[in-house]
């Protein structure tokens, strides 16, 4: 039935008629809509990765979070140094804690996991935050060296706050491989810069204000941090109840391999940075952690090969090459400036070969484990920075720091063949090699 002339309804340009100033005019019936343009989407892929919903926020809390990382271990090292003239005492308390963070971490992580990052993380801050608090009282008044050790030990329940970042983006941009290199490149980036820039500042707090305020400042940081980063609930990642059935990441297939690989390349870490100290002092190794840190963001920015396999094999040969370049330099050349050239340059393949290995150890851990998986890693690259600076330093003390540079280069030929008899082996057992690995 047709509508009468009082229902029948007016298109939207129908105009409407009015009277202005003793004239009729028509008016339009409403304004014309604006025409929403769909802002085109950046080509920059680091851009596109912050413009994800709830990333900057939870992005800024982890960052001043990590700042610590690179900030603690160097407080507590000039501060109990100079309080009790002893860097032997020094490195034991920090090496303990080193241990101990490696016993504790996978059980945090695992809490993590099972109860979510917010329940888990606040107080594990606060328990560690409450141990460097505690270290620096026993420091201040002068209390037995047992103490010392009791209270850095303590630290050790430190979430794994780069773990559950990369858990987040996993969550976010499940099913998305190119958003998840770059979201990994981006994290190894934020790794480097913190380790580049933490040990500075503690080293002038330490020095200009009071011995103390670099652990004060490290611990502020860190509790504020992770306030920041667990309030960001919208992009947490579901809690995972653990079942009878569900096993430890650790033995997943190929998971043992990477574990390996990973503890061999923190050797070449550890190994470079005691040489280093030992032949330049430790300015000089900002430089490899800048070129690092500038290698990441462009690995992070380019479209990888698809099989992640060959690629970690690339990037391992590569850090072997590279790691040549400074033990070539000390031999032919006393030149400081041309060791801080190869020093830029062996850092270039650090961060490609470390986003790669995460990659794998993403893909290798079930979703619901991923905080456990990546701490498990975590783990073993410390267990690496340990053992090669042992080596590194008994190189430096009985054949000369020259010699010394032979410890890193050692340590990533090593994980190269780590790597390429995993991947032999799991050739071997039928394993597909494709874009699904």
């Amino acid at each position: 039935m047709p509508k009468s002339p009082a229902t029948r309804t007016l298109p939207p340009s129908t105009a409407l008629l009015t009277v202005a100033g003793g004239q009729l005019i028509a008016a339009p019936r409403a304004a014309p809509e604006r025409v929403r343009r769909k802002r085109p989407a950046s080509a920059n892929p680091y851009l596109r990765l912050l413009a994800t919903p709830g990333a900057r926020a939870f992005t800024v809390g982890n960052l001043i979070a990590r700042f610590p990382m690179g900030m603690l271990s160097v407080s507590a090292v000039i501060m109990i140094a100079g309080s009790r003239g002893s860097y032997a005492l020094a490195g034991a308390v920090t090496a303990t804690g080193l241990a101990a963070t490696a016993v504790v971490a996978p059980f945090t992580a695992r809490l993590v996991d099972r109860y979510g990052q917010a329940r888990i993380a606040v107080p594990a801050t606060a328990l560690a935050v409450l141990g460097s608090l505690a270290l620096v009282l026993c420091v201040r008044y002068d209390a037995p060296a047992w103490t010392l050790f009791v209270a850095y030990a303590a630290t050790a329940t430190t979430p794994n706050t780069g773990g559950m970042s990369r858990a987040r983006w996993a969550h976010l941009h499940r099913g998305d491989p190119a958003a998840l290199h770059t979201a990994n490149s981006f994290e190894q980036a934020a790794d480097e810069l913190c380790f580049m820039l933490g040990p500075v500042l503690a080293a002038v707090l330490c020095g200009t204000l009071f011995p103390e305020a670099g652990t004060l400042v490290g611990a502020f940081l860190l509790m504020t941090g992770v306030l920041v980063f667990a309030a960001q609930r919208a992009t947490e990642p579901p809690p995972t109840p653990r079942t009878r059935t569900a096993v430890s990441p650790l033995r997943t297939p190929g998971m043992p391999a990477l574990l390996a690989v990973f503890l061999a390349t923190g050797a070449v870490f550890g190994a470079l940075e005691v040489v280093s100290i030992a032949h330049a002092g430790g300015a000089i190794l900002a430089l490899q952690a800048a070129g690092s840190c500038a290698a990441g963001l462009l690995y992070g920015s380019l479209r990888p090969a698809r099989n992640v396999h060959r690629r970690l094999l690339l990037c391992l040969a590569a850090m072997t090459a590279l790691m040549s370049l400074p033990l070539l330099a000390t031999t032919s050349t006393a030149s400081l400036p041309v060791l801080a050239l190869c020093l830029l340059l062996a850092g270039a393949a650090t961060a490609p070969t470390m986003v790669t290995g995460m990659t794998l150890v993403q893909r290798a851990t079930p979703p619901g484990q991923l905080n456990e998986g990546m701490t498990l890693s975590v783990t073993a690259l410390l267990g690496g920075v340990a053992a090669g600076a042992a080596t590194g330093g008994w190189l430096v003390e009985h054949a000369g720091t020259v010699s010394g540079y032979a410890a890193p280069m050692g340590a990533a030929a090593l994980a190269l063949v780590i790597a390429a008899a995993g991947t032999a082996l799991r050739r071997r057992q039928g394993v597909s090699g494709g874009s699904a690995r």
